[in-house]
C-alpha cells in the first residue's frame, strides 16, 4: 500500500499499538467525525488505518481554525460553529472516551428562554422521575400562556407512542404532526421551533416529522438526564487528539491529503488515488459528503436528487465588557436563535440554523441585523462595544431532512466488495448531528469487520 501527504501524522512508536504485518488494511476518506469514528473503531480492533484528510486538520464541519486575518482578528481561534450534543449522544460520548477527551465536555442542567424585553424562564429537571422530569419548571414558563403548555403536554403524551407505532412519520412533516395534535401558535413558535430547528437544522414545514418526534422521545422523555446539554471547554478541533487516536490502535493520519480519483476495477473492486498517487488496501470507507463523492462515484445507486442542504450560520461577537452571565440562550421570536457565551460575557457565539435568509445577506448586514437583536435581550449589550466581528456561513452545513427521504439514505455497504460508506447522511438512524456522523462511522465499521470475516459490534444502542 502506498500512502504519502505533504503531512502525515504517526504516533511515536512508544505510543503505538503493534499490529502485525499482515492486518487487514483500510483506507478512510475523510476525518471528519464519521471518519474519525470508523478509524477508531477499525484500529482498536487490530486493523491497518490509513485516513485521508483534505485540509491541514481534522474535524470536518465540527472543528475550529485561527480567523482570518482579512478580519483584523488574527490568531484568534473560533469554532465554525457552536456544536451541542446531549447525554442520549451515546456513541459521540464513546467516542470522546476512546480519544480521551471526554473531560472536556460541560454538560448544563439548565435551559434558559428570554423573551424580547430580558424576560428569562428556565427549564430544568425536577424531583418527578422520567418522563414527568419537567413538569415544575415547564409550568412555571412565563413565555407560554396556560392553553399553550396544555397543548404542548397533549403533544408530549402522544410522542412516545406516536414515535414507536406510527409509520407514516417520514412522510409527513413536523409542523403537520403538530398541526394535527392542535399545537397553538404560540406554542409552536416558541417552543416546538426553537428545540427542533436548531436539532435538525431544518424548518418546521420542511423537517420529516420522524426526526422531529426522535429528538423529543430521546432528548427530553426517556430518561432524566438525557436532555443536559454538552458544550466543549476547548476549541473544537481539540477534541480529535490524533495521538490518542493512534494509541487506541494503528491509525495513520495524512494531512492535505484530498482523494483525486476513486478507480473501479472490472472485479467490481476499489482503489483510490491522492496527489497523484494511487491508493492500494483490502477496504474502503468513504466519509465524504454526498455532493464531494457524487463527482467521484456518480454510478453508485444513490438519488443524487433527493439531498439538498440546509445552511447554519454562525456570529462571533466580542465586545469591550460583558454583556451578559448566562452560559448559553434560546432568543424567542427573533431571527437568533440561541447565544453561547464563549468568554466571560465579552466573547459571545450566536447561532442561526436553517439560515437561509442570511445566506445571501452581506457580513456587515448580518452582524449589523444580530447586534440590534441582541441588544432587545441583553440590555447591556447596548452600551458595550463591538471590538471585532466574525461571520462564518455554512451553506452545506447539514442535509435537508425532507419526508421522504430516509429510504433515499444509503447503507454502508455498496455494490463494491470493498468500498463501504458513512457520513451523517447516509441510513445512520438519527438526523444530521454529530452524534448520527459517529454512528455511521461505527456503522461502516462493522461491515467492515464483517466483511473482513471478524465480525464485531461498535455501534451503541440508543438509550430508549
Amino acid at each position: 500500500m502506498t500512502a504519502t501527504s505533504p503531512t502525515t501524522y504517526v504516533a511515536p512508536d512508544s505510543a503505538r499499538r503493534v499490529v502485525p504485518d499482515s492486518a487487514p488494511r483500510v483506507a478512510v476518506i475523510g476525518a471528519g467525525l464519521a471518519g474519525i469514528a470508523a478509524s477508531a473503531a477499525l484500529g482498536s480492533a487490530g486493523f491497518q488505518v490509513d485516513l485521508f484528510e483534505a485540509r491541514p486538520f481534522p474535524g470536518g464541519r465540527a472543528t475550529s481554525w485561527p480567523v482570518s486575518s482579512a478580519d483584523g482578528d488574527a490568531g484568534e481561534v473560533v469554532d465554525n460553529c457552536q456544536h451541542v450534543l446531549l447525554r442520549c449522544c451515546v456513541n459521540l460520548l464513546d467516542l470522546y472516551r476512546r480519544l480521551g477527551v471526554a473531560d472536556k465536555i460541560r454538560f448544563h442542567r439548565e435551559y434558559y428562554f428570554i423573551e424580547p424585553g430580558g424576560r428569562t424562564s428556565v427549564l430544568k429537571r425536577g424531583i418527578l422521575p422520567a418522563p414527568a422530569h419537567f413538569a415544575g419548571s415547564f409550568l412555571g414558563l412565563t413565555f407560554l400562556d396556560l392553553p399553550d403548555k396544555i397543548a404542548i403536554a397533549r403533544a408530549m403524551h402522544a410522542i412516545p407512542g406516536d414515535f414507536r407505532k406510527r409509520r407514516d412519520l417520514d412522510r409527513i412533516t413536523m409542523l403537520e404532526w403538530l398541526l394535527a395534535k392542535e399545537q397553538t401558535a404560540n406554542a409552536i413558535g416558541r417552543y416546538w421551533r426553537p428545540v427542533l430547528v436548531s436539532a435538525v437544522n431544518e424548518e418546521l414545514d420542511r423537517m420529516a416529522a420522524a426526526h422531529g418526534l426522535q429528538v423529543f422521545w430521546l432528548g427530553m422523555l426517556a430518561k432524566g438526564d438525557s436532555y443536559e446539554m454538552g458544550l466543549a471547554d476547548v476549541p473544537l478541533r481539540e477534541l480529535y487528539d490524533e495521538a490518542a487516536l493512534t494509541r487506541d490502535g494503528n491509525v495513520r493520519m495524512h494531512h492535505r491529503a484530498p482523494v483525486d480519483v476513486i478507480e473501479r476495477s472490472p472485479d467490481g473492486r476499489v482503489a483510490i488515488r491522492t496527489g497523484g498517487e494511487r491508493v492500494d488496501a483490502d477496504y474502503f470507507v468513504s466519509c465524504l459528503p454526498f455532493e464531494r463523492l457524487q463527482p467521484l462515484m456518480p454510478d453508485l445507486p444513490v438519488d443524487w436528487r433527493a439531498f439538498g442542504h440546509s445552511p447554519i450560520t454562525g456570529i462571533h461577537l466580542w465586545f469591550d465588557r460583558p454583556i451578559t452571565d448566562l452560559p448559553h440562550a434560546t432568543l424567542l421570536d427573533r431571527t437568533i436563535q440561541w447565544m453561547f457565551n464563549k468568554a466571560d460575557g465579552r466573547y459571545v457565539q450566536l447561532v442561526v440554523s436553517a439560515s437561509r435568509s442570511l445566506t445571501p445577506m452581506p457580513r456587515a448586514e448580518v452582524i449589523d441585523l444580530a447586534l440590534r437583536e441582541l441588544a432587545e435581550f441583553f440590555p447591556a449589550a447596548k452600551n458595550a462595544v463591538l471590538e471585532k466581528a466574525h461571520v462564518i456561513k455554512e451553506v452545506h452545513a447539514t442535509f435537508s431532512a425532507l419526508p421522504g427521504l430516509e429510504s433515499k439514505r444509503p447503507p454502508a455497504v455498496t455494490r463494491h466488495a470493498n468500498f463501504f460508506l458513512a457520513g451523517d447522511w447516509t441510513r445512520s438512524g438519527w438526523p444530521a448531528t454529530m452524534e448520527g456522523a459517529v454512528r455511521s462511522g461505527y456503522i461502516a465499521a462493522e461491515a467492515v469487520a464483517r466483511a473482513a470475516g471478524s465480525p464485531r459490534h461498535f455501534l451503541i444502542p440508543d438509550i430508549a
